[in-house]
């Protein structure tokens, strides 16, 4: 995983709610177990018409979202199954932050576990990202906060053990790996 320390982006907004790992990645693309090329797939039955051709109203298709790297929705974001090709799709795409009132807890955990940031704010807050699709906003992960560019800075809820493994991007595996020299030396040192 790449470090997360700050991510400085405009903002790509879909505003609905109750958008489910569905939606994000649909289950016929869930063939793979590797992460690459998921992001071509990425809510691939609204971004593309029937034809294949993409969809000019879906707002990853318009030329302002490209090169966004958080995505700003509607309340319930993640909801549904427990694929964590979700998370996969969304950063193989290029989001590195997922901005919503409400995430789903399996798909926050998923997306931790995989360097994607869940950000939960309050209404106001999301109100006014909805409302603003393209704000440039910032993300400091160090301080769990969110500026916007109207100056307004709000915290957000993380995990101590979760920032921890973003910051330093590693995973729960890579954790216990940076441990061995300690775990060796406990075993040592124990009489069985």
């Amino acid at each position: 995983m790449q470090p997360l320390q700050r991510v400085h982006s405009k903002t790509v907004v879909i505003d609905s709610t109750n958008i489910d790992t569905d939606q994000i990645i649909p289950a016929r693309f869930l063939t793979t177990t590797t992460k690459e090329g998921l992001g071509k797939q990425l809510f691939a039955d609204w971004r593309y018409l029937a034809d294949g051709s993409p969809n000019p109203d879906f707002a990853l298709n318009r030329p302002e979202a490209a090169g966004c790297q958080v995505l700003v929705a509607g309340r319930n974001f993640g909801c549904g199954s427990s694929r964590e090709h979700a998370p996969w799709a969304l950063m193989d795409y290029g989001i590195r932050a997922v901005i919503s009132t409400e995430i789903a807890d399996i798909f926050k955990n998923n997306s931790l576990k995989n360097g994607l940031l869940p950000i939960t704010v309050d209404e106001t807050t999301a109100s006014w990202l909805l409302t603003h699709p393209g704000a440039d906003i910032d993300i400091d992960l160090t301080a769990s906060r969110l500026t916007l560019p109207t100056g307004l800075s709000v915290t957000f809820p993380l995990e101590a053990f979760a920032r921890h493994c973003l910051l330093n991007g590693i995973d729960e595996l890579g954790y216990l790996r940076s441990k061995l020299d300690a775990i060796a030396s406990y075993e040592a040192a124990r009489t069985w």
